[in-house]
């Protein structure tokens, strides 16, 4: 394979998140029983007209917008002409020569070739079709198919890149860049399994070296991450050793089998001329106004580029950490929450302006680590977090770096406890008797105890070994039960030893 450059382009099936379908009011709500949300422009009954979903066009632009493309101010529907047993009208209603949005890119970081930039082609506003049943009918339609046509006329967004790509990581990459993107900006939920995010991936392969476009074959509706990834593995492979062995690539579109980690042949390949595009004469030309843009821009969130930027410089984090609390919105917006409750804790130092760096890192520490921890553990979403952010703030507020109430260890035994249902943190640090020994004079007996009991290493230490010093620290905390103070006890220990 060293021999051989892999070139991914990945067209993207974005479900729009709109309560009705893009060009009826019939409703877009997933799990309905067979052919109940359906109009009459969904079923092409004679007459009947289409009218645009202004909401559709409104979450074309925002993705416009956070991707840094240009939205056409005028644009075109067209009618792209096949047959599916599935497409009632015989077209799908889409946009060819002018869509709406032109051009933008996402950046990605590559295994291999580090901080790029995957360029996009377009974004165009479309209809699905419906879906053909094949599987699990009643008894009486044995051997026969049935036609569901809730998805028929569902809002979608086709989002088409650039051949830029080299690798199925770099693929997955920018997959989930964008699914993560989309749902940021709320313009799609990115269900994978119930197909409001999919994906087809064209790959093709070529002499490393030369510049030459080879035959690409298109993958098509890719549900998961993990499949696109073994499907484009598998189709690199089956395409080299295709050529290697004196064939050629056919250019085609082929399905993954995820049983058989393989690729096979769905059909030939249409090219553009065979879907006979010509305008809709039902819908006249999308024209978007500058106040419009305006509008949309103005009720957008902070991107997440934005924010992580600002996460790094506010708090002085590194960047893994900024980009970890900004992976998703729910992170983020969990971060704020914490940040904000803990300002609002009596006994908190915290800045008037919010760039209190100290407690930003504390902060994101518990949030990335310890909650991050509990929630890989019971695969949940943050979003589901039994744990709110104020009451995470509230058991940060008695740690070490605040009241002081209780050590690390012991908080992170109190965020296990509140997982799972127990009670708050200062109920249960009570029922738990977890709270640390701050007396400084309880703390100096069991110093003095510890040093006159150990006066070979109470010697070692003032040799100037510090692993001896850490042992006195160590037999203090065992006398307490972990409960002293760690801190008063190194600052008492130390002024003891001189």
């Amino acid at each position: 394979m060293a021999d051989w450059e892999v070139v991914i382009g990945l067209e993207t099936h974005a479900q729009l998140s709109t309560a009705s379908k893009i060009f009826s009011g019939a409703s877009t709500a997933f799990g309905a029983a067979p052919n109940t949300h359906v109009a009459a422009v969904d079923i092409a009954l004679p007459g009947v007209l289409p009218v645009l979903n202004k909401g559709a066009v409104e979450r074309a632009i925002c993705f416009g917008l956070a991707v840094g493309g240009t939205i056409n101010r005028r644009s075109v529907f067209a009618r792209k002409n096949y047959f599916y047993p599935d497409l009632p009208k015989g077209y799908q209603i889409s946009q060819y020569e002018i869509p709406v949005v032109a051009g933008g890119g996402l950046d990605i970081l590559s295994p291999t070739r580090g901080p790029i930039r995957i360029a996009l082609t377009r974004a165009h506003l479309e209809e699905d079709a419906g879906k053909s049943l094949h599987e699990g009918l009643s008894q009486m339609s044995h051997g026969m198919s049935g036609i569901d046509l809730n998805r028929a006329g569902t809002p979608l967004l086709e989002i088409v890149t650039e051949p830029d790509m080299r690798s199925s990581d770099e693929a997955v990459a920018y997959a989930k860049q964008l699914h993560a993107l989309v749902q940021w900006v709320g313009i799609c939920d990115g269900n994978m399994q119930e197909g409001s995010f999919r994906c087809d991936a064209n790959v093709s392969v070529r002499p490393v070296g030369t510049t030459t476009l080879g035959t690409r074959c298109e993958i098509k509706n890719l549900n998961s991450f993990r499949f696109m990834q073994e499907a484009i593995d598998f189709e690199v492979r089956r395409q080299i050793a295709l050529i290697e062995d004196g064939g050629r690539v056919v250019q085609e579109t082929r399905l993954y089998d995820p049983d058989k980690h393989e690729t096979r042949s769905m059909r030939s390949k249409e090219d553009a001329q065979d879907y006979r595009y010509f305008p809709d004469p039902d819908l006249p030309p999308l024209v978007i106004a500058d106040d419009w843009i305006a509008r949309v821009k103005a009720g957008m969130p902070e991107l997440p580029v934005e924010m992580k930027a600002r996460f790094a410089e506010q708090y002085l984090l590194y960047a893994a950490d900024a980009a970890a609390l900004t992976a998703t919105r729910a992170t983020a917006e969990y971060f704020t929450q914490t940040m904000d409750a803990l300002a609002k804790t009596p006994g908190v130092p915290y800045s008037s302006q919010g760039n209190d760096a100290t407690n930003g890192k504390v902060v994101a520490n518990w949030v990335i680590n310890e909650l991050g921890a509990l929630l890989n553990n019971h695969q949940t979403d943050i979003a589901d977090a039994p744990i709110a952010p104020r009451k995470l703030a509230e058991l940060i507020a008695q740690t070490d770096r605040f009241k002081g109430t209780i050590s690390h260890k012991a908080a992170k035994d109190v965020l296990a406890a509140m997982w799972s249902g127990e009670g708050d943190a200062v109920a249960i640090i009570a029922a738990k008797g977890l709270a640390q020994i701050s007396d400084a004079g309880a703390i100096e007996k069991l110093v003095d105890d510890v040093l006159t009991a150990s006066p070979a290493i109470v010697a070692e230490v003032r040799a100037g070994k510090e692993k001896a010093f850490n042992s006195l620290v160590g037999k203090v905390m065992a006398a307490s039960k972990g409960k002293a103070n760690p801190a008063q006890v190194n600052a008492i220990m130390k002024k003891k030893l001189g």
